[in-house]
Formats: C-alpha cells, sequence, structure tokens
C-alpha cells in the first residue's frame, strides 16, 4: 500500500537533502511534486491542497531555509502533517453496562459488510466479550447463508428470522435474544445499498432510530478511491457515524481514500481490513501509516502481527534454542511458516526502518520461502537437528522429495550455518541491537542469498521415467 506515493515522496526528499541550503523556490518546487504525488494517489484535489498549503506554511514557519539538514527537517514536518490529516483516531469502542452494546454496519453493496462483521466478533472474542450476530441483510440472496457460515467458523452465534423483509423487527428481536442468552455485544449486518436509494437509506436510518446503536461504523472498499470518499460523505449526511472501517487495505497501493476520508466528512479511519481471514482486521494508527507512507518503517505493527503467530512459551523456548545454538532446520521451518501467516515477506520486510529504501522495487519471491520448507520437510529429523550428516545419497533422496536439485539442498545447508550464527548473537542482544541484526537477515533473504532453486526442476521422484531415473543416478 501506498507504494507510488512513498516513491514519489521519497524522490522528493532527497533532492532536499542534497541542497545544503536552499531557497522558497525550491521549498515551492518540492510542494508541487507532492502535491502532484497526492494527486496520482487518488487524493482528493481540495484535500491535497489544503495539506500542501499546511506543510508549506509550517516550513517557512520552522525556517527550514536555514537550516542544515533542510531534507530532515521537511520529512518531519510532513509525517505531522500526515498523521493530522488522517487522526486523531480512538479505535476503542464505548461498551456499556448491562449490555448489550450495539455496533450497526452499514455500506454499498459489494463493500465486504458480512465479512467485517466476522472479523469484528473474532477481535472482540480476543477480548473476552460474548457477541451476537444478527442477520439483518434481507435484500442480498444467501446473505443470511454467508453470516452463519462466518458465525460457525469463529464459534459466535448469529440471529435469523428467514421468510422476513423487516429489517427494524429483525434487529430490535436480535438485540432482545442477547439480553436474553447473556450477549453483552451485538453486531447488526444490515444490507448493502447505493447511496442514491432513498427508500433503503430511510430503511437504514430507522434501524439505527429503533436499535440507538453505540457505534455505526460505515464499511467502504478502499480500492474505490474518491467513490469510497464520496459515499463515506453521503452516508454520513443521513446517519451520525462514528467511524469508518476500510476494506482491502492491503490491496490498495495508492492510498487515496485512506488520506481523504477524515478530511471530507469528518470521521475517522478506526479500523482497517488486511486480508480474507477472520483476524486480518487491525486498527488504524495515523502514526503508523504515516510512518509507512515516508519510509520510516512500522515496528509497533510487526511486534503485534509477531504475536498473534509466536505465544510466550514459544518465544521462550525459541530463545533458549538461539542462546545455546541449537537451533535447527526444524526450528527454522517452523519460523518460515509463522512468517508466511504474517503475510507479503515485502510488506514485512517495509515495516523494518529502512528496508523500504534498500529493497527499492526489487522483487522478492516468495515461493522461494515455499520450496526451502518443501527441502526441510524432506529431511528426516535427524538430519534437521544435524545437517552435517547430510551425504551425497541423503541429498539425492532430500532433493526426489523436494522436487529440486541436489545442489539446491547443498545451498540451504552450507547456508543455514551462519544463519545459526547470527540468530544466537541475536539472543543476547538489546531490542534495537536485535532490530539492527534482523535487518540485516531480512536484507539477506531479500536480495536473494536464500537459495535460488532451478528453473524447471520441479520434478517428481513419483513421476520420473526409468531413463531420467538413470541420468540422476549418473549425475
Amino acid at each position: 500500500m501506498f507504494d507510488a506515493l512513498s516513491d514519489r515522496l521519497s524522490g522528493v526528499f532527497r533532492s532536499l537533502r542534497g541542497r545544503g541550503r536552499i531557497t522558497e523556490d525550491n521549498v515551492a518546487e518540492a510542494m508541487r511534486e507532492i502535491r502532484t504525488a497526492l494527486l496520482e494517489a487518488d487524493v482528493n484535489l481540495e484535500v491535497a491542497r489544503w495539506f500542501c498549503d499546511q506543510v508549506q506554511e509550517k516550513a517557512i514557519g520552522a525556517e527550514i531555509l536555514k537550516t542544515l539538514k533542510p531534507g530532515e527537517v521537511m520529512v518531519k514536518i510532513v509525517h505531522d502533517e500526515l498523521v493530522r490529516l488522517m487522526g486523531p483516531v480512538d479505535s476503542r469502542i464505548p461498551f456499556i453496562s448491562p449490555g448489550p452494546t450495539v455496533l450497526l454496519l452499514a455500506g454499498l453493496q459489494g463493500s465486504g459488510k458480512t465479512t467485517t462483521c466476522g472479523k469484528i466478533a473474532k477481535m472482540l472474542l480476543g477480548q473476552a466479550k460474548r457477541p451476537l450476530m444478527v442477520a439483518a441483510d434481507l435484500k442480498r440472496p444467501a446473505a443470511i447463508d454467508q453470516l452463519e457460515v462466518i458465525g460457525e467458523q469463529i464459534g459466535v452465534p448469529v440471529y435469523t428470522e428467514r421468510g422476513h423483509q423487516n429489517p427494524v423487527k429483525v434487529c430490535r428481536n436480535g438485540i432482545a435474544q442477547a439480553k436474553k442468552t447473556d450477549r453483552d455485544v451485538v453486531i447488526l449486518d444490515t444490507a448493502g445499498r447505493l447511496a442514491i436509494d432513498h427508500d433503503l437509506m430511510d430503511e437504514l436510518a430507522k434501524v439505527a432510530a429503533t436499535t440507538n446503536p453505540q457505534q455505526i461504523y460505515l464499511v467502504i472498499d478502499a480500492m474505490t478511491g474518491q467513490d469510497a470518499v464520496n459515499t463515506a460523505k453521503v452516508f454520513n449526511e443521513r446517519l451520525e457515524l462514528d467511524g469508518i472501517i476500510l476494506t482491502k487495505f492491503d490491496s490498495d497501493t495508492r492510498g487515496g481514500a485512506a488520506l481523504s476520508v477524515k478530511r471530507v466528512t469528518g470521521k475517522p479511519i478506526k479500523f482497517v481490513g488486511v486480508g480474507e481471514k477472520m483476524d486480518a482486521l487491525e486498527e488504524f494508527h495515523p502514526d503508523r501509516i504515516a510512518g509507512r507512507i515516508l519510509g520510516m518503517g512500522d515496528v509497533l505493527s510487526l511486534v503485534e502481527q509477531a504475536q498473534k503467530q509466536f505465544d510466550q512459551e514459544e518465544a521462550t523456548q525459541l530463545e533458549a534454542k538461539m542462546a545455546s545454538g541449537k537451533f535447527n532446520l526444524g526450528d527454522f521451518a517452523l519460523q518460515l511458516r509463522k512468517m508466511k501467516q504474517m503475510g507479503s515477506m515485502k510488506d514485512l520486510l517495509k515495516k523494518i526502518p529502512g528496508m523500504g529504501d534498500m529493497l527499492g522495487d526489487e522483487d522478492i519471491d516468495e515461493s522461494e520461502l515455499g520450496r526451502m520448507e518443501a527441502v526441510i520437510h524432506s529431511m528426516t529429523p535427524k538430519e534437521r537437528a544435524n545437517p552435517k550428516i547430510i551425504d551425497t545419497s541423503r541429498r539425492r533422496r532430500i532433493s526426489q522429495g523436494a522436487g529440486c536439485e541436489p545442489t539446491d539442498v547443498s545451498q540451504l545447508v552450507k547456508q543455514f550455518e551462519p544463519m545459526r550464527q547470527m540468530m544466537k548473537a541475536m539472543s543476547g542482544q538489546s531490542f534495537m541491537q536485535r532490530m539492527r541484526m534482523g535487518t540485516q537477515f531480512s536484507r539477506m533473504m531479500a536480495t536473494g542469498s536464500v537459495p535460488k532453486f532451478k528453473s524447471g526442476t520441479a520434478v517428481n521422484r513419483r513421476v520420473l521415467s526409468k531413463k531420467d531415473k538413470r541420468k540422476r543416478r549418473r549425475r
């Protein structure tokens, strides 16, 4: 996300850093480039103008023209203004007692409301809440079925009334059911609608007036850009929204909606959907997003992602293995699997400060990690614990099981030892020292130090002809 905008802003700041002194004309030129970058990122025109005016005013006021490091001062000013543009944000849900707390989700058709209901319910389960989802989308075929499937998947009950066409009654009865069954949060999944459909908008207003929700969230698709902002503006005129939930945030490379919606509507983004899985919902933090846009990384989000995958006991055991030098290929395969569950490798690396500029446009072949896993899983437990015992015959067997060449197995084994030494060195370091060493390790993986498997070697022992087998034995 924000890739194009980050690249353009990086170029602007590099040009400023290359000057010992700059003039007002230099600042004005930089602001023109920043405005163009924002417009290319699909930021609202008025928002882009306002933002650049604010930055230019602060830059001149900070006497950027007299500083010896104008580029650094400009980065700080732009960062602060980005945070102000998107915030402040309080993502906390105001739970009431006695309950239930009612959350109403509205939005356009296809924006992802039903899936977002499940994600919010999953998040609430992690906060020791007892949510109930109400299927009040009576317009879309199979909407009730979809919510029931999601509820069964995450272990949250769903209140339904099939055959009804009155969502106000269904929502009211759903809240009554929550009180009877001791559910402390109710999530209302309303029907998707077009903002210009006045009848449906009136219906939604009646649902809100009847249920008196503590929070009304508008769910919008981040990839629709300015259409999403215009939709939020219209919905906010009919309802008193409490916040926005942006779906497909991980797929939005421009970021115009995220940068514009707060300024246009006055309502903050509270949550963002960052994947299809039920736990792929994150709180929106303007300061972290600003850091990502400016290439400063996002260590806090990276740590939070890691905490979701590693529990305290696993972390303690891993620390002990690293410190004693007993970290083996089996442990490495487990870490690879956990890393893949955290998301794209390139996105993870960009959250490490400084890695965005180091990576640049370089592409990372995610399939390489899968091939490394295949090689390790083709080994016996004894071979994973002690790779030094892998001789020619073992390499041949492992490569056949993993669908690669014996030389690929040799590369992995050869590179694992310095990797293990780095892990051992990291175990006794402070957090910031670990971050620096982790950056080196990540850079090593990102730049191709991991074994590059030969193309066209996805063979399998079971499908090799006798002639192919004889050739492999001779090699």
